[in-house]
């Protein structure tokens, strides 16, 4: 699994599969791992590129500030380095955030957006829970951190399935790669300084926007936000899902992505 140098860090990557390039972006929190459960359903048909954003697993952490734009040069970078010029982009929360500053600085580059779970700008109550976030882990252990975090991400109903949040847990705080405390400060920075509201109309790609109906984090109203400003986009709303959709609405996010992407003409 290679890394490539670009804008003074080095960037893991990962690459599976064969078929029109398909680019998967992780949100605060995660690296290219949070895509392990979708994965099988994609390299059979796409060529799958998972990236650990600056800071995050195995790419490197520099305790300064980050931006959204700044990670969004990271990606493009990236595919320079691997040679793809147009991609499919799929993002995930802090992920869609990404995706959506990779497409307004490289328009010519992104056939199509996937927006999981994401959004243009948080309100008060998004930005002071993120805030918090980053300051957190310098005052309390990884497991106390994910026991206050999940209970945002996943529904009463997952919290029902004996052991799940127990066992999500206990792989957190076990993983060898887990991100560093400044690290977390340095994305809910990042997070909370991006704004894309005026520019949705910019991004003209086919997009598809994904959102579970219960998710408190980034609520349904962050992707109708984001389906009244980009032009050409389609808004699903997901009936049960919080906002781990690809953990907890895993078959229903594949069927909706999947039925999105083979409506797109192929690349050449």
């Amino acid at each position: 699994m290679p890394k490539v140098p670009v804008n003074d860090i080095d960037l893991f990557y990962d690459i599976k599969g064969q078929g029109e390039p398909l680019l998967l972006i992780a949100g605060f929190l995660c690296d290219h791992s949070y895509w392990s459960l979708i994965m099988p359903s994609l390299v059979t048909q796409y060529q799958v590129i998972r990236v650990d954003n600056r800071g995050m697993g195995r790419s490197s952490a520099p305790d300064s500030p980050y931006n959204i734009q700044q990670m969004a040069n990271d990606v493009a970078a990236l595919l320079d380095h691997i040679g793809i010029d147009q991609v499919n982009v799929v993002g995930h929360s802090m992920g869609g955030q990404i995706a959506q500053e990779l497409v307004l600085a490289h328009p010519e580059r992104v056939k199509s957006l996937i927006l999981l779970s994401s959004l243009a700008k948080g309100d008060g109550r998004f930005n002071h829970l993120i805030s918090t976030w980053g300051y957190l882990p310098s005052h309390i252990d990884l497991k106390l951190y994910e026991q206050v975090v999940l209970p945002w991400i996943f529904t009463d109903e997952f919290y029902a399935i004996p052991g799940m949040v127990e066992q999500l847990i206990e792989w957190a705080v076990n993983y060898p790669f887990a991100p560093a405390t400044h690290t977390l400060y340095h994305h809910s920075r990042a997070i909370l300084g991006s704004d894309t509201q005026d520019r949705l109309h910019n991004i003209l790609c086919p997009t598809l926007i994904l959102v579970g109906r219960q998710d408190i984090l980034t609520p349904v109203k962050y992707s109708e936000q984001l389906a009244q400003g980009i032009p050409h986009s389609e808004l699903v709303v997901i009936d049960g899902g919080g906002h781990g959709i690809l953990i907890e609405s895993l078959d229903t996010v594949i069927s909706v992505m999947l039925k999105f992407l083979e409506k797109l003409p192929k690349l050449m």
